[in-house]
């Protein structure tokens, strides 16, 4: 029985080795990506903040997938050796032109961080989708110097009301900011009094389902009325980063600013703390300054200082010089993400 079974085996399988040998691939369909023609590669575009509501025209070279249907063209940008790993959707079209708002482009570009008024190399490519089951192609990829100007961008906000500043969602001053566009949120929370209890709101108002607090206080959001407070031990200046999509939210060490100098009361031996205005979301201070420098520091230590450089504020910048004795007024205001500016004025 056993010599039997291997024969059958064999009159099986020897049919089915020569249907292999005669069994053709199916064709590979070529299929050509659709590209940036004007503007060139290499090109320069200078973006006129003068008329930013002006249309930017992207011609754009036909794509072929090998079958008949139709094409939408989708032109994507992001920065220079980012890999589209962040890439922005600037708009698309059903022709070989797509026209994109420059208001729309300086946005985007301001978002991922570029200098204003300076030429940077911005990447573009087009992704190109037909009405067939077929998934989409990119283009090659087309480099051009873009200069994005100055502007006032208005950055998606989270409002951020607590006992601090009287538990008012209205205030706009008090809020985080999506820079990326992206539904994460960053910013600084000034906690110097009250309980230290806080939430998060989506709008200026208190809305059901869209205010957020951390019943678990477990860096976790639940959107509910009801849901326990966010509530911090210490007091400070915080960096908070939420992330919407997620629910979740991470908080840094707090920190406790003070102007620190021999213009100082305290000299540089001790700093003289800052106090909170809720209203304008700045840290102030009125005091006596005499002739000399100052600079602001925090939790004691100089490994959070900030000086002047170039006439901006940076971490470990120069001492800034008070010229003339007198009574100032002094804010420091972390409110423009990415930057920390600060205003002395003599009373």
């Amino acid at each position: 029985m056993k010599t039997l079974r291997q024969i059958g085996w064999v009159a099986v399988l020897i049919p089915m080795l020569w249907a292999c040998d005669n069994y053709e691939m199916p064709p590979i369909i070529p299929q050509t990506g659709s590209a940036l023609s004007d503007p060139a590669q290499g090109s320069s575009l200078v973006l006129n903040g003068d008329d930013p509501e002006s249309m930017i025209s992207f011609t754009v070279t036909p794509a072929d997938f090998g079958m008949q249907g139709e094409v939408t063209y989708y032109l994507e940008m992001d920065a220079a050796g980012a890999n589209f790993a962040n890439a922005v959707e600037l708009g698309f079209s059903k022709t070989n032109v797509i026209e994109v708002k420059t208001e729309k482009i300086n946005d985007e570009l301001v978002a991922k961080g570029l200098p204003l008024e300076t030429a940077s190399n911005v990447e573009f490519r087009v992704k190109s989708t037909i009405t067939q089951p077929l998934s989409p192609i990119y283009g090659e990829t087309v480099t051009l110097s873009v200069t994005p100007y100055d502007a006032f961008v208005e950055f998606p906000l989270l409002y951020v009301p607590g006992d601090y500043q009287s538990w008012n969602p209205g205030n706009l001053n008090t809020t985080l900011k999506s820079v990326a566009f992206n539904k994460t949120f960053t910013g600084f929370v000034h906690i110097l009094s009250g309980s230290g209890e806080f939430k998060f709101t989506e709008e200026p108002d208190w809305v059901d389902g869209k205010n957020y607090g951390d019943t678990g206080a477990d860096g976790k959001l639940e959107a509910d009325a009801d849901a326990t407070n966010i509530k911090v031990t210490k007091f400070g200046t915080y960096e908070v980063t939420v992330d919407l999509a997620a629910k979740t939210y991470t908080m840094s060490e707090p920190k406790l600013w003070g102007i620190i100098g021999d213009a100082t009361s305290g000299g540089w031996d001790s700093e003289t703390p800052m106090n909170f205005n809720k209203d304008l979301n700045v840290l102030t201070i009125t005091a006596d300054l005499k002739v000399g420098g100052m600079k602001f520091r925090a939790n004691q230590t100089w490994d959070y200082n900030l000086g002047s450089k170039d006439g901006a504020l940076v971490e470990g910048g120069d001492n800034i010089p008070v010229a003339e004795a007198g009574n100032y007024t002094i804010t420091l205001d972390f409110k423009v993400p990415g930057e920390i500016s600060y205003t002395m004025t003599k009373n």
